[in-house]
């Protein structure tokens, strides 16, 4: 069966969500979307979440303007996030292998693009299986996943064959790009989206922008006097670089978002356009970011908050909240349905979508917001790798184990209550039946 005819059948037979104002018929106009996902950075590095140690101007003009969420939580590693978020389903449901997604799942791409929407991504892919499953190779990927246009890393090609930094290796709709001696992957991606946003310009589109920064190796950028110099665009030894040029990476992060949200601008866009940002996970664990008089230690890969809490910032021009902080709960599960809902798109029908819509809160209203959110982490996706689970809600954790933290007094999570009071008790009862209620519908 053709793609096109599955994902017919799929979404045919469920009602548009109920409430949204809209029907296959509304003439209401549906919004311009674009969805940008940080690599490997917390909360903890924004100046609207109380960082004064990195400079994100352009960022926390978008929180101070629009919505900034306080309790946005991820997965705690790049791929197990990116196939949540694109999908809706949390990782027991559809998480196969590291840098992976299983072709029989549909994304929001998928769903935006039956709904009449233009679509994008550019930046980090890693979704193939690259090199290490030679049977999951397939440059038509985004295509079948929903995107109409493509600037990629990592799509066919692994990191030994290029960076995503300085001389990147990038396909675009599938031709590698040639002559990028000198450029900047970053600085491609932005002007690829750029590109896309105004030929589409005429709307509706939709634009993921699943970003390389601030992933390590941590280099130069060049806004950092050592890119002039090609010798140093590469310093370090090993893996990750040095971690000195991490807030150079940060602040040319920020710009990057900048140039987006000024060319929505300049094309009179803005209130038009939904534009959410968030990150995949924590930040890498070689860094050390002061956050008042708190240090936190980055926790990528770790089920802690250094390891999953994110930021979540959405701005909607005219058209959504203005100057408002949100303590609702926010997992990734829950990008997809809030997309489809602000399109007014159907949700698959022919499988569970685990996320619910926080449409409303970036419109200023209350919606109907999560109680708790639920982690499966199968990091690495090895059969000797145990997985992990646990339910949380804005102050108190449960794990699969059994271990019960209260997060506001014990952040690290260093000691596990043994005795919970007996509001915290009624609480640690509350989420494990959460967990059971997930599971039970799997």
């Amino acid at each position: 069966m053709r793609r096109r005819e599955f994902l017919k059948r799929a979404l045919a037979g469920l009602a548009l969500t109920p409430g949204l104002g809209c029907n296959p018929g509304s003439r209401r106009k549906k919004p311009n979307i674009v969805l940008i996902m940080a690599d490997d950075i917390g909360y903890e590095c924004f100046g609207c979440y109380g960082s004064g140690q990195y400079r994100t101007p352009n960022l926390d003009e978008l929180a101070r303007t629009g919505i900034r969420f306080t309790h946005c939580y991820s997965q705690p590693l790049c791929t197990p996030s990116r196939v949540q978020i694109m999908t809706g389903r949390y990782n027991f449901r559809n998480y196969k292998a590291f840098g992976y997604l299983d072709p029989a799942e549909i994304t929001f791409a998928n769903v935006l693009k039956e709904a009449g929407y233009s679509t994008f991504i550019a930046g980090k892919w890693q979704l193939n299986g690259i090199k290490q499953y030679p049977g999951w190779q397939d440059a038509g990927r985004p295509g079948h996943f929903g995107f109409d246009e493509h600037c990629l890393w990592q799509l066919t090609h692994g990191r030994a064959d290029g960076e995503r930094y300085a001389d990147p290796l990038i396909e675009r709709d599938g031709e590698l790009l040639t002559g990028l001696e000198d450029r900047y992957g970053p600085d491609l991606f932005c002007e690829a989206i750029l590109d896309f946003i105004e030929r589409n310009a005429a709307g509706p589109f939709f634009v993921y922008y699943p970003m390389a920064l601030t992933h390590c190796p941590f280099w130069p950028t060049p806004d950092t006097p050592e890119w002039s110099d090609p010798a140093g665009r590469r310093p370090g030894d090993g893996y990750r670089g040095e971690k000195r040029y991490f807030p150079d990476m940060v602040r040319y992060l920020d710009k990057i978002i900048g140039r987006i949200v000024s060319r929505l601008n300049s094309l009179g866009l803005r209130d038009d356009t939904l534009v959410l940002f968030t990150s995949d996970n924590g930040t890498d664990r070689p860094i050390e970011s002061k956050l008042g008089d708190r240090i936190i230690k980055g926790g990528k890969s770790e089920m802690t908050d250094a390891g999953t809490h994110v930021p979540l910032i959405a701005n909607w021009g005219r058209s959504g909240a203005t100057g408002t902080v949100c303590d609702d709960p926010v997992d990734f599960s829950d990008f997809l349905p809030t997309l489809a809902e602000a399109a007014a798109a159907a949700l698959p029908g022919d499988r569970t979508i685990d996320g619910q819509s926080f449409l409303p809160q970036l419109r200023g209203q209350k919606g109907n917001p999560r109680e708790w959110i639920f982690c499966h982490y199968w990091g690495r996706g090895r059969i000797e790798e145990q997985a992990r689970e646990y339910v949380r809600d804005k102050r108190y954790k449960l794990y699969d184990n059994g271990a019960f933290y209260d997060l506001q007094s014990d952040p690290l999570e260093e000691s596990p209550l043994q005795r919970p009071g007996s509001e915290a008790e009624q609480v640690r009862r509350r989420l494990q039946q959460a967990m059971a209620s997930v599971k039970s519908g799997a």
